[in-house]
């Protein structure tokens, strides 16, 4: 998450802490993490947020494959495969107009230097999650739910009807899927942990959440 490497300082945190300082033994969280596990996928989010020193370090790695933690270890990023995130222009997708994508593009390279987007293998752009993708991640988070519920020996399953209520009311283009699983924590989850709480849920005892008037139902089966 780059949004924690915001600050000058925070290089230290990658590549660990010079000599004097606290932590300088435990080494950097990026660089102990590829020289452990070297052949490895890494994912940096947002990376619009993070300081200009950090885009020194990363063009480096771009560029040589290679970084010196705080302790003089050359650390090798030749067998990773990096990918950078990031919100840049997301309102102009959401605004689904023809030239969207051009606009997109140039607010990039006017907010990277050129040396940066150079060394990139592909720029790629993500279109908002459609409504079927929605419903695929709506499932998904009800199937955990479930799972996480029978760990505890309730039994309970969801109809589609609740999938379809989840998206009804929990889904904003604009956000993400992040929405869903909020809607379903409070909505969902609320009305199953206060059914457990009165005893109508009992462990042990197979029960099924649909939907009846627009309101989520919770019945023995």
């Amino acid at each position: 998450d780059m949004s924690e490497y915001m600050e000058a300082h925070s290089v230290s945190k990658l590549i660990g802490s010079p000599p004097g300082y606290v932590g300088y033994d435990e080494g950097g969280q990026l660089t102990e993490a590829v020289r452990r596990r070297p052949y490895s996928l890494l994912l940096f989010d947002e990376i619009e947020k993070a300081h200009h020193d950090v885009f020194n370090m990363l063009l480096q790695i771009l560029d040589d494959g290679r970084l010196t933690d705080n302790q003089g270890r050359t650390i090798d990023f030749k067998n990773t495969i990096i990918i950078l995130t990031s919100n840049i222009g997301s309102e102009f997708l959401l605004s689904h107009d023809e030239d969207a994508l051009d606009k997109v593009m140039s607010l990039v390279k006017q907010s990277f230097k050129p040396e940066f987007i150079n060394r990139l293998d592909e720029l790629m752009i993500f279109n908002p999650l459609n409504l079927k993708i929605q419903m695929d991640i709506a499932k998904k988070l009800l199937l955990d739910l479930s799972k996480r519920l029978s760990s505890q020996h309730i039994l309970i399953t969801f109809d589609d009807q609740v999938v379809k209520y989840v998206i009804k009311h929990g889904y904003q283009e604009e956000y993400g899927a992040r929405p869903l699983k909020r809607f379903i924590q409070r909505h969902i989850e609320t009305l199953i942990a206060n059914h457990i709480i009165s005893n109508v849920i009992l462990p042990h005892t197979p029960c099924e959440m649909y939907i009846d008037h627009d309101q989520p139902i919770i019945k023995l089966t």
